[in-house]
């Protein structure tokens, strides 16, 4: 059996989420897919000027792995230029410290983790969380019940 996919630490999100040919009505163009960690990986590795080692562990994951990742992120960003596709920036496999989360059952905070854009309480099950919305991008980024809640 394969070991599940280990989350990966995000600290960036783009403010646009979208990218279109110019030109070119939207019915004629095709759609690639870029996950939010795969544009991290780009950010670390080509605009942060880290080292492949430096940028696995800024994203806690193995050198591997963190490979693997921009190398699919380059892959789709490649075609998508050269061949006149779309780029939406969405999903993936997950977490960041920049937003906490409350359950509205049991009162529990906690960092969520971002898969299969689901919500999920860690200690009691509930799907009824709510975000702090205290960092700027979340009415974007984060997943669930989008609640205004101010959690310390």
């Amino acid at each position: 059996m394969a070991r599940p996919t280990k989350f990966r630490r995000v600290e960036f999100f783009p403010e646009d989420d979208y990218f279109v040919p110019w030109g070119k009505p939207k019915c004629q163009f095709e759609e690639m897919t870029l996950k939010v960690e795969e544009l991290e990986a780009m950010r670390l590795k080509d605009i942060e000027d880290l080292n492949q080692e430096e940028c696995a562990e800024k994203m806690q994951v193995s050198r591997q792995t963190f490979q693997n990742i921009i190398d699919s992120a380059r892959k789709k960003v490649a075609t998508a230029l050269t061949e006149g596709k779309a780029i939406r920036i969405s999903g993936g496999h997950y977490t960041t410290t920049h937003c906490k989360f409350k359950c509205a059952e049991c009162g529990t905070i906690y960092e969520i983790n971002y898969d299969v854009d689901r919500a999920v309480c860690p200690s009691c099950g509930s799907d009824k969380v709510m975000c702090n919305k205290k960092a700027g991008f979340c009415k974007n980024w984060c997943r669930g019940n989008n609640t205004n809640l101010n959690i310390e």
